[in-house]
């Protein structure tokens, strides 16, 4: 069945609808292996944002020089143990982190009632697990943002890159085709989830991981900086395959209507070509 326009967004959370600059998972993940004596710098911390935790520490184990360190200082190439042994280190950090992060970004509330007015329903999905987004979901609805469903990774049995999320999110909303979702997320683990599912991927640049800073840090920076950051950021989720790249949510009603343009002049495969 063609897609005649968009008819649910999927949301990612950190970098996208709170913590601006997805600082909570980057400082826990830099606790956890700074407890083993490894500084792991803010581009290590960050490569694979996105993913499900543990296949963040996993990734992040299987870069050279921290993997070549970790042999040095325990004599053993890191294995599943390690990964293990850090994941159940990172659950109480991130707990502890995370609501000092947990902020619903600047006119995310206001964008997603706009969202609504246009008939459109709000599913989310994220790397974190369960408990953790229940407690983003209890703080982010004091702030006005109420998603109608929210998918973890262990719930569908794999998370990003894979399209699972997306396509509970698909059930849960009672939508489809997956031609008529736009994924929303600020990494390229999010952009490939989203083009996986065969939705539309929107990459969010300016609030998110590639960034990498506070609101506050970010707006410190000169403004020559702040355009680098932001080019940066908008190019890697550009190669990562996003079909559009926004810098935060207030942008997003103008490109929906020019998705439901497309859509309804050419059917679904519009987006195969964008």
């Amino acid at each position: 069945m063609p897609a005649q326009k968009i008819k649910a967004l999927v949301l990612d959370w950190a970098g996208t609808t709170v913590d601006f600059g997805s600082v909570a998972p980057a400082r826990t993940m830099q606790r956890v292996f700074a407890s083993h004596h490894i500084e792991l710098t803010e581009a290590e911390a960050r490569q694979h944002m996105g993913l499900p935790k543990k296949d963040h520490i996993r990734e992040i184990l299987s870069i050279p020089r921290i993997r070549e360190i970790w042999r040095t200082d325990f004599k053993v190439v890191p294995g599943e143990k390690d990964v293990e042994a850090l994941y159940a280190e990172f659950i109480p950090l991130q707990f502890s982190c995370l609501m000092d992060y947990s902020a619903v970004l600047e006119g995310v509330s206001e964008a997603v009632e706009g969202f609504r007015t246009r008939g459109l329903k709000i599913g989310s999905t994220t790397g974190y697990t369960r408990e953790m987004l229940d407690m983003l979901l209890e703080s982010s609805a004091k702030e006005g943002y109420v998603p109608d469903c929210s998918v973890t990774p262990g719930e569908v049995g794999a998370g990003r890159p894979h399209p699972y999320m997306i396509y509970e999110c698909a059930i849960r909303l009672q939508v489809y085709p997956t031609a008529a979702i736009a994924k929303v997320g600020d990494t390229p683990a999010d952009v490939r989830e989203g083009l996986n599912a065969g939705a539309w991927s929107i990459g969010v640049a300016g609030t998110g991981n590639r960034v990498g800073l506070t609101r506050d840090e970010f707006s410190a920076l000169p403004d020559s900086q702040r355009k680098l950051l932001l080019e940066r950021a908008r190019n890697e989720l550009r190669e990562a395959g996003a079909h559009y790249v926004i810098d935060d949510l207030s942008e997003l009603n103008t490109l929906l209507d020019a998705i439901d343009a497309r859509l309804e002049a050419t059917g679904t495969e519009a987006h195969l070509h964008a």
